[in-house]
């Protein structure tokens, strides 16, 4: 089965409270679930990395190993592709566990920047996510 999987991480200040959001839809765009979740006092890195990290183990529940993924961090996506280097010690700690869930479950993954506009759903998601907290 191949999966779509929308992400994103907020916090409003580095580091304050954190959400992630994730929108899983089938390869025909049909909606498959709908996620977000406060991680608590994170950065906005580690919020977006979480999102990742949290939607791939969800993928691998769901007996899905070819997944593109999207989101609008240019950072995470960059790095997880490889083309940028990490300079921050517990963002490369993300980078590993990732890499592990993609290497131990032999995940075909395309990893793809998006612009905050094409990502309308987990943008959505983050909306509700905050007016239910406030």
């Amino acid at each position: 089965m191949k999966l779509k999987i929308y992400t994103d991480g907020w916090a409003r200040w580095n580091p304050w409270n954190a959400w992630i959001w994730v929108y899983i839809t089938d390869q025909n765009w049909k909606e498959i679930e709908k996620r977000y979740k406060n991680i608590g006092i994170k950065t906005n890195n580690d919020a977006e990395y979480t999102a990742v990290y949290l939607a791939l183990t969800r993928a691998v529940e769901l007996w899905c190993n070819d997944i593109d993924l999207f989101s609008d961090s240019n950072l995470v996506v960059n790095q997880l592709s490889w083309n940028w280097k990490i300079k921050e010690e517990r963002l490369k700690v993300y980078k590993t566990d990732i890499d592990n869930i993609i290497k131990e479950n032999k995940l075909k993954i395309c990893f793809t920047w998006i612009r905050r506009e094409e990502n309308k759903e987990a943008d959505r998601l983050s909306n509700v996510a905050m007016d239910e907290n406030n």
